[in-house]
């Protein structure tokens, strides 16, 4: 009867309450620690599915906006394009004309013979007739100058490339040795002309160009070819050849054909004087 009346007076909730504040003192209560991590990582990876649809639909929504902007980015970019394209034709017609031009006003300067002369030495005529073609290219393995070398102090760090001091005396050499009209890669020269160097590049009346160089000369083919040769200019360019595999070719052509100058037109400068000071 005491053991009935025990456990009547002591239910089993009461050690049930007592085993739970004791596992809870010891920290063991709660959820197990596999679930809960396994609900930590729900979580977070159902924060982050959130983010990736949020941005998602925002990309969504600025897509179009994009893609509007970059339509238009082409279009003006295509409308500039064709405008510069039609300000060129207008350079090269209104370039055109004024050749024309120049070639009226010296046929009706002088008698035949000496106004074609004076169209040929100044540029304004094309030319064509026997000549000299030749070719002048970089190394094909261009090596880097060392120190002391002559080629280097010019500013290129190549001294397998042809530079502008090179194609100067190349034409001077071509002039001095009887040639009565020049050109190089298209370009023809004239007492206006100028060879210059931009960077490693090599411009012709501002024009770059791009090896090899191709110049015309047209004259007495064989002897024009052999005077150059032989001059100072023409054992100069030989020398870079021999010393730094710069590629040359020449030939004697039966007919060659140098345009003319875009322009011939003398421009002097004039001094800027003050007015009403005193």
């Amino acid at each position: 009867m005491s053991l009935l009346t025990n456990v009547m007076d002591h239910s089993l909730d009461d050690g049930y309450a007592e085993a739970a504040a004791r596992k809870r003192a010891e920290g063991i209560g709660g959820l197990p620690r596999t679930l809960r991590s396994k609900l930590g990582l729900a979580a977070g990876l159902v924060l982050a599915a959130l983010v990736v649809t949020v941005g998602a639909a925002q990309a969504r929504i600025a897509a179009p906006v994009v893609a509007k902007e970059r339509e238009e980015l082409i279009d003006r970019i295509d409308s500039e394009t064709e405008a510069a394209d039609e300000l060129e034709d207008t350079v090269d017609e209104l370039r055109d004309d004024v050749s024309a031009r120049q070639r009226e006003a010296l046929r009706e300067s002088g008698g035949g013979g000496r106004s074609e002369l004076v169209g040929i030495l100044a540029g304004a005529v094309e030319v064509h007739g026997p000549g000299v073609k030749l070719v002048v290219d970089d190394a094909e393995e261009a090596a880097t100058g060392g120190d002391g070398d002559p080629r280097e102090t010019s500013g290129f760090s190549d001294t397998g490339r042809v530079r502008d001091r090179d194609m100067q005396r190349v034409v001077n050499g071509l002039w001095a040795s009887g040639a009565e009209a020049v050109s190089v890669n298209g370009q023809r020269l004239t007492a206006l002309s100028a060879i210059r160097a931009a960077g490693e590049a090599i411009l012709v009346d501002n024009k770059p160009l791009v090896p090899p160089y191709t110049v015309l000369a047209v004259g007495d083919g064989k002897n024009l070819s052999t005077r150059f040769q032989d001059s100072p200019d023409g054992l100069y360019l030989h020398a870079l050849q021999e010393n730094f595999g710069i590629r040359t070719a020449i030939s004697v052509e039966k007919d060659l054909r140098v345009p003319a100058a875009p322009s011939v037109i003398v421009r002097t400068a004039e001094p800027r004087t003050e007015k009403g000071t005193s």
